[in-house]
């Protein structure tokens, strides 16, 4: 499609914009690694937060709404909505470990957790296998979108889009390190956020769609619109509302939503000031990424559904767009080629952005990996300040190639977070208990992270014909009851290295009883030592949490439907847990 001067001159002035703060940043990032992988550890909480939001706001992510709305309809999105429940878990019990931890990445924390020679190579194999092999894939996955969006809407060829839109990317995620992505977020958030709400209204008001009421009453949309699924409907409860709910959540690992936390959520979180930046960060994250995002791209998906009822309509409306990408996921770039001269430019510069955003944090944390927990650790012992930095930024520029290359072999958004579950399925309740069991060991991690890989390929590759929920669950009860084996069957960590843990992190004490008593025994650890921690106040807060920002989500979704006193009851739900969780945070933060 053909734009305007006035779209390519919002389109190159927000690339000039992000380019220059990466630069403007470049000088402090490069000083020592701290500088430039956690930004000096002085970040407040919301600007750390909207950089969370910004990361999970990536280019694939309308397109993946897109995706399940068209498929499954709305109430499709609890495959990513349960996940708010890792979420409030992080927040209220596992952002304040983290941060006292004080390690660079979260791959110190196995060699802070564990000991010998199974906790060095779990840290270097997953600094390769997270850092290198898991990032790459789900980098490509959001190439994938970028290729779709510069297809539809630029009339890109995959080669140019990725080309053109890794370059500024891969220049001030180099330079500026982790702080010129925070800042470079900040900015790109705020742009996102405004392109979708403002496309999703022109959008809705087109002659095409006739308004909100009329897309609402279309007989092809409205059997789309429930939040939760048929309860009478067990072919579509289970996979899109049980499994989730009960399983997923928990037991799978998903970059932004690792249990426990993890990743790019623990990096930013160990960047924090402090123990309450940390919390308050990862809260306003969950809030902004459950209950303020979502609506637009449902929105736009519903409308596509009316404009694009089928495959066959997107291949018509763009036969040069290859085959074999032409999937539900394409009818949001193609909504917005409707939008008219300037808020398309703006659109389309958001959606770079979420590229962007996205791109440059898994950028800077698999960079992060390779050069503190691989280069470091295993090559270089030795290696200056200025040497891992260096090793950064020559990461960050293969890393780039390598999840280009890769995503010219993916054809759907939704088909890609389903491989990564798979992945990543059974892991989950590890990450949860290694901080609060003290017979797991490096081994037990080791025995999940090969099973669950392991159990993926066979499953994926071995043409069962298993449904994607039920290869899941197939996944996880074998991971699950492999790596427990494991952990009986091998010995325990030492107690010294159990011991410095538990005096560093302070833990809840249930799980470490055996622990203290031995430390105490050897007076290495004294009753002043020994907290009992609020556990419970924690999980209660997080299921409260859940609530909350469920009913909010719920509210708006009512809202939107001209339900009232659904939308008024669940507003009101929302109320109440706001103010328990806000009467409750000076009890949790001390």
């Amino acid at each position: 499609m053909n734009l305007s001067t006035l779209d390519w001159i919002i389109i190159f002035g927000f690339f000039a914009v992000s380019l220059a703060i990466g630069l403007y940043a470049a000088q402090r990032a490069g000083k020592n690694s701290s500088e430039f992988f956690l930004s000096g550890r002085n970040m407040p909480w919301w600007l750390l937060g909207i950089s969370m939001v910004a990361t999970t706001f990536a280019a694939d992510t309308p397109n993946l709404v897109t995706d399940i709305v068209r498929k499954n309809g709305v109430a499709g999105n609890w495959a990513w909505w349960a996940f708010l429940l890792t979420g409030m878990l992080t927040v209220f019990v596992y952002s304040r470990l983290w941060r006292r931890s004080n390690v660079l990445t979260d791959l110190e924390f196995y060699e802070l957790r564990y000991g010998g020679n199974a906790a060095a190579f779990l840290r270097g194999f997953r600094a390769l296998y997270l850092g290198v092999l898991f990032n790459v894939v789900i980098m490509a996955t959001v190439c994938l979108a970028g290729v779709k969006i510069g297809g539809t809407l630029l009339g890109l060829t995959p080669t140019q889009t990725l080309v053109i839109s890794s370059i500024v990317t891969v220049l001030y995620s180099a330079f500026g390190g982790l702080r010129g992505i925070i800042f470079t977020d900040f900015f790109q958030f705020t742009l996102a956020m405004i392109g979708s709400i403002w496309a999703a209204i022109f959008i809705v008001n087109m002659p095409e769609i006739g308004g909100l009421s009329n897309l609402l009453s279309q007989s092809t949309v409205s059997t789309k619109l429930s939040l939760i699924p048929d309860f009478n409907d067990t072919a579509t409860l289970v996979p899109l509302l049980i499994v989730p709910l009960a399983v997923q959540w928990w037991a799978a690992y998903y970059p932004g939503a690792e249990p426990g936390g993890g990743g790019y959520i623990a990096q930013r979180m160990l960047a924090a000031k402090d123990e309450k930046n940390a919390m308050g960060a990862t809260l306003l994250f969950n809030i902004a990424h459950y209950a303020l995002r979502p609506w637009p791209w449902i929105l736009i998906a519903l409308a596509s559904i009316v404009i694009f009822p089928d495959l066959d309509s997107l291949q018509r409306a763009f036969p040069n767009i290859d085959s074999k990408v032409i999937n539900d996921d394409l009818a949001y770039p193609a909504m917005l080629t409707y939008l008219p001269s300037g808020l398309l430019g703006l659109v389309i510069a958001s959606l770079i952005g979420a590229f962007m955003s996205t791109i440059s944090t898994h950028l800077n944390w698999g960079s992060s990996y390779i050069a503190n927990d691989f280069y470091k650790r295993f090559i270089n012992p030795a290696a200056t300040e200025k040497d891992i930095v260096r090793v950064g930024r020559i990461s960050t520029v293969l890393l780039m190639i390598l999840a280009a290359l890769l995503a010219l072999q993916f054809e759907s958004a939704l088909d890609a977070f389903n491989v990564i579950l798979l992945i990543g399925a059974g892991t989950g309740l590890i990450f949860i208990l290694r901080w609060f069991w003290w017979r797991i060991n490096a081994y037990s991690e080791i025995a999940a992270m090969m099973i669950s890989f392991l159990v993926a390929i066979v499953l994926k590759w071995g043409d069962f014909g298993l449904a994607s929920h039920i290869e899941l669950i197939v996944g996880v009860v074998v991971t699950t009851f492999g790596w427990l084996l494991v952990t009986f069957l091998t010995r325990p960590t030492d107690q010294a290295t159990l011991t410095n843990f538990y005096k560093k992190i302070k833990p809840a004490k249930r799980g470490w009883m055996p622990v203290i008593e031995k430390a105490q025994a050897s007076n290495e650890l004294q009753a002043s030592e020994v907290e009992t921690g609020q556990l419970s106040l924690e999980i209660a807060c997080m299921i409260i949490a859940c609530f909350t920002v469920y009913a909010a989500l719920f509210a708006t979704g009512f809202l939107i439907y001209g339900q009232m006193t659904n939308a008024l009851i669940a507003g009101a739900v929302a109320i109440f847990g706001g103010v328990f969780l806000f009467r409750t945070w000076s009890k949790l933060v001390g």
